[in-house]
């Protein structure tokens, strides 16, 4: 080949060997509003460890390799013993290693526990995301345990380990282990009142036997579950172990691994119950109120992994634009161009203060905070996650065709995209849980209006949008035709309130004057020009200062 027909330029550096978290201020300023002094240097320490790890060529690398080469099912051995393991690629498990070390299973039992913990998963999972799926529901298993103080005694200590052993082996004989959830079935999906999934009391104090099918289990390749099943009492929540008390395998036969548009690095299975020991969790008949508290905390997920794939999006997006050149200047430098970066920008900081606002109030746990969060995790989860998909397109459309090939990372991050808006509850079905809040528990109403109302008085689009909201509110009947627009008003009204009071007067106002005042077009980059559209994208620069 001639070399003279084959030199490259203008082309863009890749984005590695920098520190997420350093680099995003909006996250880092979050970090330093939420944590108290005393604890303060300690998790900025640990976070910017991590936010290099996750810069690094190294985890990239990681995220890569998991993604190229999925995990698989064995079913049998090779003497057709039935085993039902996944094997997944090494760097999958270098992934979730290092994840586990940093913390990121540990919330609720350290200080300021659920900010450093969401403040770390937003930062790691940019690094891969399909691994966040086990880190959160380990995370998350914590709450729906303790409904039960004995098994909360045998099993928290492992879920909130900082050492992760990959491999299925009975869980005393680890020092950590993970958990997955298996909810849905073939005839109900979100119904999860319709399950036929059956639980058979046994002699011993809690202990049964199901029989059934799960049509979507997360995390198959975990140590434990939690379930539902119908027990004599009604439906019930149950702890269901890969190995039992004696040592042996637990029946828990993975029939298939789902092949998804997305998340491809982790596995989500089909898995049958024929026999299956299992423990109950807290009391027959009250499944959904023992496991909801899990569900609320994946859902907090949801909204913190958008917004990690919304920053790693814009962060592309951006780095894209400052080294290539196009018409005579840098992509960064035209303004049609910076009017689209600064309208992700906005949309990327907006998510990321409303996620840390949420984990915040887990770490308050007043009265108030949790009437707070009644109303604010279904709406964040409806909107935010709903906002991430729109927000990556346009991303990569950002990078032209380099962005719409594999090796850029950018398809990888569309592909996810979608996900969190699905996993714990589609968007109807937040927005129906929201407007049960709102009817069946005043005090989180009260709780949400006096959260956005800290910041009236300092914006009057940000006021005229209250107003109208509160107008709204005024008349629930016939309301669930329109629960999708109440919902979305409540989260940008949520998302401006936050940004009015603690990011700067550039984001607020154009935040403030697109998505409140509604100076805005349909599709990003259609910002009004005379804000200060620079300054925002500036903000919102990989490169740490």
């Amino acid at each position: 080949m001639a070399a003279t027909t084959h030199t490259v330029t203008n082309q863009v550096p890749p984005l590695v060997g920098y520190d997420v978290y350093t680099a995003d201020r909006a996250l880092s300023e979050a970090v330093e509003r939420h944590i108290e002094p005393g604890v303060l240097p300690g998790a900025q320490e640990e976070l910017g460890a991590l936010g290099r790890a996750a810069g690094s060529a190294q985890a990239q690398e990681w995220g890569a390799q998991a993604n190229e080469h999925p995990p698989v099912l064995r079913t049998h051995d090779r003497y057709g013993n039935r085993i039902d393991e996944v094997e997944f690629h090494p760097s999958w498990h270098r992934l979730l290693g290092h994840a586990v070390a940093a913390g990121l299973t540990d919330a609720w039992g350290r200080p300021a526990g659920h900010v450093r913990r969401a403040a770390g998963f937003l930062v790691w999972t940019q690094a891969e995301a399909g691994h966040g799926c086990p880190l959160s529901m380990t995370h998350a298993a914590v709450p729906a345990l303790r409904t039960d103080p004995v098994l909360a005694a045998e099993w928290e200590p492992k879920l909130t380990s900082y050492v992760y052993e990959e491999g299925l082996r009975p869980a005393p004989e680890k020092a950590g282990v993970l958990f997955g959830m298996g909810m849905t079935e073939k005839q109900g999906g979100t119904d999860v009142r319709s399950n036929t999934t059956r639980a058979e009391p046994l002699s011993g104090e809690g202990e049964y036997l199901l029989t059934g099918h799960k049509w979507f289990c997360s995390a198959p390749m975990s140590d434990g579950f939690l379930v539902l099943a119908q027990a004599p009492g009604g439906l019930t929540c149950f702890l269901v172990p890969r190995a039992r008390p004696d040592g042996t395998r637990n029946v828990f036969a993975i029939q298939r691994l789902k092949d998804k548009l997305g998340n491809k690095s982790n596995a989500s299975g089909e898995v049958e119950f024929d026999g299956t020991w299992a423990r109950r969790v807290g009391e027959e008949g009250r499944g959904v109120r023992t496991i909801i508290e899990m569900v609320a905390a994946t859902r907090l997920d949801c909204v913190v992994g958008s917004a990690a794939l919304m920053r790693q999006a814009v962060a592309q997006a951006i780095h894209h634009a400052t080294y290539r050149s196009a018409f005579g200047g840098l992509l960064t430098d035209k303004p049609l161009m910076r009017n689209v970066l600064a309208d992700l920008a906005l949309e990327s900081e907006a998510a990321t203060v409303l996620a840390m606002r949420l984990a915040s109030a887990y770490d308050t746990d007043t009265e108030e905070e949790r009437a707070f969060l009644r109303i604010a995790v279904p709406a964040a989860k409806y909107w935010v996650t709903k906002r991430c998909t729109p927000v990556v397109g346009e991303a990569l459309e950002c990078l032209g065709g380099n962005g719409y090939v594999e090796e850029s990372g950018m398809p990888r991050l569309l592909r996810e995209a979608p996900l969190n808006s699905i996993w714990e509850g589609s968007g109807n079905v937040q927005a129906l849980d929201v407007l049960r809040a709102l009817q069946r528990e005043p005090q989180a109403l009260d709780a949400f209006l006096r959260e956005v109302g800290k910041a009236r008085g300092a914006d009057h689009r940000l006021d005229a949008a209250i107003k109208d909201l509160l107008t709204e509110l005024a008349d629930l009947e016939g309301i669930e035709a329109r629960a999708r627009r109440l919902v979305e008003r409540m989260a940008l009204v949520l998302q401006g309130s936050l940004l009015v009071r603690w990011a700067p007067p550039e984001v607020s106002d154009a935040f403030c004057a697109s998505r409140l005042g509604r100076d805005w077009g349909t599709a990003f980059g259609t910002l009004p020009h005379s804000l200060d559209l620079a300054s925002v994208v500036a903000r919102a620069r990989p490169v740490a200062e």
